[in-house]
């Protein structure tokens, strides 16, 4: 079975925008050491293979900053919750 993986680039700005509208910042998140390059490349890697993408986007034109949490179907919810815990 072959696996379509959407744009690399597309889905970078993806996640990033999905993680500030929940109030986090992934660069800080490495700089600090709570996101590993590894499981930053695997967060958008996975964006890349979800079939949600015009959800996402348009929860993404619905949401602001504050967000209490990415779209069920997201397939870095888990990661960007627990980014969010406290440190």
């Amino acid at each position: 079975m072959i696996m379509h993986l959407g744009d690399p680039v597309h889905h970078f700005w993806l996640t990033r925008s999905v993680a500030r509208v929940l109030g986090l910042n992934l660069a800080d998140e490495m700089r600090s050491g709570h996101l590993s390059e590894k499981d930053y490349a695997g967060m958008i890697t996975r964006c890349r293979t979800c079939p949600h993408v015009a959800a996402c986007q348009e929860w993404l034109s619905d949401c602001h900053a504050g967000g209490t949490a990415p779209l069920a179907e997201c397939r870095n919810s888990d990661l960007l919750t627990a980014l969010r815990q406290p440190h």
